[in-house]
């Protein structure tokens, strides 16, 4: 019976530790979610916000500065640059979202697996990681999208690639800490399996630390992208993007500042909205990470 009472409220303590942390959200998260929310809005309405396509060219208005035709100012190929940033946050919240997913998924199922199983799954599957680790990420990216292409899908699967030993890390810690509690005990003596146990008991229960990292590693994704299309790996033009916006703008950068600058603040305010989310849940899912910072 005592095992039962333990199993019937395991799992309902994500849903609570959810709702929890929505209650006790700080003002920084606030801000990250503000800003993220807006850059979403802006992304999917960027026809209706935006009065030329990011493409069209008007080689009469080449460098035009920011005024009334053209609010942010125009390129050197007399391209709107307020219409390019808005259709550029499509590519990099696709790309950071996409690329974080799929991580996650492959990063915490690998991490599972070798913190339940452990022995030599556990040697095997960590060493890959820390193989993987060895290279910075930056550098590993772009070998592999040099070597694969500068498509969106490899440019997803590289930042993925790069990204699943973090998470695999995470969810292994996780997943030792709970194989030795009461509720994972029961579980075996009650003859569940080990993947009913792990996914259904286990997942719950790690799931709230692998999402704080996944909200850091999107801020990472997004200069990964960045750092991809400024070194000319990025997705081919005139597709828009914040990199290739900023790598077009450093050409004319003594005369035309403004062409770097302004995607530049936009790939900064992105990444210091996903930190904020990140290292506001961070504090709330582990309170003495904040008593630390004080």
């Amino acid at each position: 019976m005592k095992n039962s009472v333990i199993l019937s409220t395991q799992p309902d303590q994500a849903p609570r530790k959810a709702r929890s942390i929505l209650v006790r959200m700080n003002l920084s998260m606030w801000i990250g979610f503000a800003i993220i929310s807006a850059l979403v809005l802006a992304a999917i309405l960027a026809s209706q916000l935006s009065h030329y396509p990011p493409a069209k060219q008007n080689l009469f208005d080449q460098l035009s500065p920011p005024g009334a035709a053209y609010v942010l100012g125009a390129d050197q190929y007399g391209r709107d640059i307020w219409s390019r940033l808005l259709f550029g946050a499509r590519y990099s919240l696709l790309i950071g979202f996409l690329a974080v997913l799929s991580a996650m998924i492959i990063g915490t199922f690998i991490g599972m697996i070798a913190g339940f199983k452990g022995g030599k799954v556990d040697i095997i599957l960590m060493q890959i990681m820390d193989v993987i680790l060895a290279f910075p990420s930056l550098i590993l990216g772009i070998a592999l999208v040099a070597l694969m292409g500068a498509t969106m899908t490899n440019i997803i699967a590289a930042i993925a690639f790069t990204s699943v030993p973090a998470f695999a890390r995470v969810a292994r810690a996780a997943v030792i800490t709970q194989r030795d509690r009461e509720y994972v005990q029961a579980c075996s003596a009650m003859g569940f399996s080990g993947s009913r146990t792990l996914f259904r008991h286990i997942l719950p229960a790690i799931l709230p630390e692998v999402m704080v990292l996944a909200s850091l590693w999107m801020a990472n994704a997004v200069r990964t992208e960045a750092s991809l299309a400024f070194v000319g790996l990025g997705i081919a033009p005139p597709a828009p993007t914040w990199g290739g916006m900023v790598r077009d703008g450093f050409q004319v950068i003594l005369n035309s500042p403004y062409l770097a600058l302004f995607p530049s603040l936009a790939i900064l305010l992105l990444v210091l909205a996903f930190n904020l989310i990140g290292d506001g849940l961070r504090d709330l899912i582990d309170p003495r990470l904040k008593d630390s910072h004080s």
